[in-house]
């Protein structure tokens, strides 16, 4: 049993193992070639990796060849994939919503496509959740980076020149990400308000110690799945949520914005007449900038400077906490992988009927498989492929689906 582990693309610097997850691999058996400079921009050098037992390929063509596991961070490349033997097992955050021409491909190249983000949210597989590790990381730096921007000090300071009043941090959605961004916002002494649609958020909104903020009428009541995402509200709960919302946040000095939908664009939350009433010098952090953003003029990996003094944010993911964020991503791939392998012949046994499996798969023997993509299911690889880009992160992050 070979496992491959690709690099990506320069702008994703996280690794999709680190060497306590090489090591564990070759405990199950499995030979782990890396391909060359995969971990480098992670803080893990080649011999690092060799150091803990893996092979080191010079590129992804030679690290993919014979491999039954590929993994990555980000989806594969026409390219590599095209390295993959079929019935390869490639695992990755693959984001498939609307990318009906990289599902093709996948099937084409007739791997078994599996995407970490859509692992259940339930008891057994809350190791592999690669949305809640990667979007605790996100909220954590939300609040790092408004800080960073910010030009006044977060907690209250009683000084003999006078006091220092607190600053006041508004976090839109109260997911993984929300809610570690309220913890971080917290631990640095703001006074902290928050968001969401789903009523179970108040409870643990006010546990943080942060002020709950929502129109709460019986629409807010019934807003949540079985499963515990939001639903899109109504356009006429819509508009009263942004009456309150566009008052309050004239009061604040940062926002944090983490509203994600699966499948559909960011939801706008903050347009432009709520940041123009923001004082100048205000901060504003849009964690779901790749699917356009829940903040108007939210430019990706870009800071946005607005004629009235306020500091938009728009760093796309991660990335500049490479290190914790691949170490936390690769455990969660491990945790995945080991229940894929027969412990006792030290072989792939992928039971194709777990649970698990079922919700992660995309592509199985030249067929898009997952039942989420409806008449895309019935495409196989017969049908061309068009190349596209690899997707990016919500992260997201991530991120984390709905809400971050």
């Amino acid at each position: 049993m070979r496992i491959a582990v690709l690099s990506d693309a320069p702008s994703e610097t996280r690794v999709a193992a680190v060497p306590e997850t090489v090591k564990k691999y070759l405990g199950l058996g499995a030979s782990v070639v890396v391909q060359a400079g995969a971990g480098t921009a992670a803080g893990v050098p080649d011999a690092e990796f060799e150091a803990a037992g893996a092979g080191i390929a010079p590129d992804a063509a030679s690290a993919a060849r014979e491999a039954d596991i590929v993994l990555k961070v980000r989806r594969p490349s026409p390219a590599e994939l095209a390295a993959c033997k079929p019935g390869a097992l490639v695992i990755a955050i693959m984001d498939p919503h609307g990318n009906e021409a990289a599902l093709r491909a996948a099937a084409e190249a007739r791997v078994a496509a599996f995407a970490m983000e859509l692992m259940p949210r339930i008891t057994r597989a809350q190791v592999m959740d690669v949305l809640s590790s990667q979007a605790n990381l996100a909220g954590y730096r939300a609040v790092i980076d408004a800080a960073a921007e910010y030009g006044r000090a977060l907690p209250m300071m009683m000084t003999a020149a006078g006091t220092v009043p607190a600053a006041r941090i508004f976090v839109m959605g109260a997911g993984v990400a929300g809610l570690q961004a309220i913890a971080t916002a917290r631990r640095l002494g703001a006074v902290v308000t928050a968001t969401d649609v789903r009523p179970a958020a108040k409870e643990q909104v006010e546990s943080l110690g942060a002020k709950f903020i929502a129109v709460e009428d019986e629409e807010f009541r019934q807003a949540e799945t079985a499963g515990g995402y939001a639903k899109e509200m109504s356009a006429e709960y819509r508009r009263k949520q942004a009456e309150l919302v566009a008052s309050h946040i004239a009061k604040q000095d940062i926002v944090i914005t983490t509203a994600l939908i699966p499948g559909r664009p960011a939801p706008k939350l903050v347009s432009g007449e709520m940041i123009a009433s923001m004082k100048p010098g205000s901060v504003l952090v849009d964690l779901a900038v790749e699917r356009g953003g829940n903040v108007d003029g939210a430019k990706a990996d870009e800071l946005v400077t607005t004629a009235n003094g306020v500091k938009i944010v728009g760093y796309s993911n991660v990335g500049r906490l490479a290190a914790t964020a691949s170490s936390l991503y690769a455990r969660n791939l491990y945790a995945f992988v080991e229940t894929l392998v027969d412990k006792a012949s030290k072989s792939l046994a992928v039971n194709w009927d777990d649970e698990l499996v079922k919700a992660t798969l995309l592509t199985r023997d030249g067929q898009i498989v997952h039942p989420l993509f409806g008449t895309a299911a019935q495409q196989t690889a017969s049908q061309p492929a068009v190349a596209t880009a690899p997707a990016g992160a919500e992260a997201p992050s991530r991120e984390d689906a709905v809400t971050l």
